[in-house]
């Protein structure tokens, strides 16, 4: 299923689970994984290192990075839209 940049978690995805037997606590963390996930993908892709790879500074690098284009070139320029 194809993502879009901004879109982390698609309708089907979520509408699955919904409808998991489990709580909302572990739907939230489960809603979670699977979007923290395809950030990773998003952080490796631009960083051209391999998701395992990836180290706490470079994914904390990668976020100041987008932050700052937000900052500098509007929200419409960074990876993340809030």
């Amino acid at each position: 299923m194809e993502q879009s940049p901004t879109q982390f978690l698609s309708p089907e995805e979520s509408a699955d689970i919904d409808a998991a037997l489990l709580d909302s606590s572990e739907k939230f963390l489960t809603r979670l994984t699977i979007s923290s996930w395809r950030l990773l993908q998003i952080i490796a892709q631009d960083t051209k290192i391999p998701v395992e790879e990836l180290t706490h500074k470079q994914i904390i690098a990668w976020f100041e990075q987008d932050s700052k284009i937000r900052r500098e070139q509007g929200k419409d320029a960074a990876k993340l839209k809030w």
